[in-house]
């Protein structure tokens, strides 16, 4: 069975949450037609989607079509809010959680879920997130890179990691928004083709630093987009790691045996970064993603594993061991 780690749903429409809640940087659904729609930032045209987003079905079809027998369903990244008010938060994150858990129940052989928490709020990330496990039995849960202007190293969100071992819950990380060198991207849609890749290699290179690794070794963590840009920084990570006493204060090993604990989706965009990501991480490491239904992912993902060149034992392991293993379905 192949399972694609990175994929994103939308509910089929919901309320005006700006006009329920204060702030005007709420998304909001405009219908277009019976197939389609445009997300909308404010009187920002943020993103026209089809009903990939939210039919079922229509996945379903375009699952079946590539050869991918399971997808795991996230949010897309805009929906997460991390600068809206932590209540008003909480409520859309648990629209969005209600709504996943509802795919899933109803077509459990062909999705898993991710969950959304308000993670400005982490004491109400954490009762979310508890939440979406016991009532709704998502065991996944989808982050941004700097959840509430606050790194992931931050002392503030440790407690949240915590809860995500206590609960055996895996997480899947996610630019929300590029910050790193924001002010100089935009133009050209930067903030997406360098912005992410960027925002992600710092998101790594904290999570290790800051000894959020070496403190929660039995937290299951995937990266988006292969990790980004951090598997290409890695070798002056470990130099700096290795010559510098403030870099290894908080982490006692060197950072590469960190970054091969951790899970990379393998969306790399070519052969060759795949291969490089494998040699840096293992190919115990690698799971499918797509980045499904959005132009900026893998529209073929396995097709784009067939012109690797990967061994039949490393094939299957990106296909299906390794989810499992990240989703916590086989041991680690």
């Amino acid at each position: 069975m192949r399972y694609d780690l990175h994929t994103h749903f939308l509910p089929e429409g919901w309320e005006d949450w700006g006009a329920k809640y204060t702030g005007n940087r709420w998304p909001r659904f405009e219908r277009c037609d019976a197939c389609s729609a445009n997300i909308m930032v404010g009187e920002r045209l943020f993103r026209h989607v089809t009903d990939q987003c939210w039919s079922a079905e229509r996945r379903i079809e375009d699952m079946d079509r590539l050869g991918i027998d399971v997808q795991v369903i996230s949010p897309v990244p805009v929906m997460l809010c991390y600068w809206a008010e932590p209540e008003a938060a909480q409520a859309f994150a648990r629209l969005q959680n209600e709504y996943c858990a509802g795919i899933v129940a109803a077509h459990p052989d062909r999705f898993r879920g991710m969950a959304t928490v308000p993670l400005q709020d982490p004491p109400r990330a954490i009762a979310e997130l508890r939440r979406a496990v016991e009532t709704l039995g998502l065991r996944a849960v989808e982050i941004g890179t700097f959840p509430g202007g606050r790194d992931l190293d931050s002392p503030e969100l440790f407690p949240f990691f915590e809860a995500c071992v206590d609960l055996d819950v895996s997480v899947f990380v996610h630019p929300a928004g590029a910050v790193v060198g924001q002010d100089r991207m935009g133009d050209y849609y930067l903030p997406n083709i360098v912005g992410n890749p960027l925002e992600t290699a710092m998101a790594i290179t904290r999570f290790i630093l800051g000894g959020v690794a070496e403190r929660l070794p039995g937290l299951r963590i995937c990266w988006s987009h292969g990790g980004g840009a951090f598997a290409f920084v890695l070798g002056r990570l470990t130099h700096g790691w290795d010559i510098r006493d403030e870099a290894s204060a908080n982490a006692p090993h060197a950072p590469v045996e960190y970054a091969k604990r951790f899970f990379y989706d393998s969306i790399t965009h070519s052969p060759d970064n795949l291969h490089f990501l494998i040699d840096k991480v293992g190919p115990g490491q690698v799971v499918i993603g797509s980045d499904f239904p959005f132009g900026m992912g893998e529209k073929d993902p396995v097709g784009f594993l067939d012109s690797c060149d990967l061994t039949p034992q490393v094939r299957e392991g990106i296909e299906h061991h390794n989810a499992l293993r990240f989703l916590g379905d086989t041991p680690a």
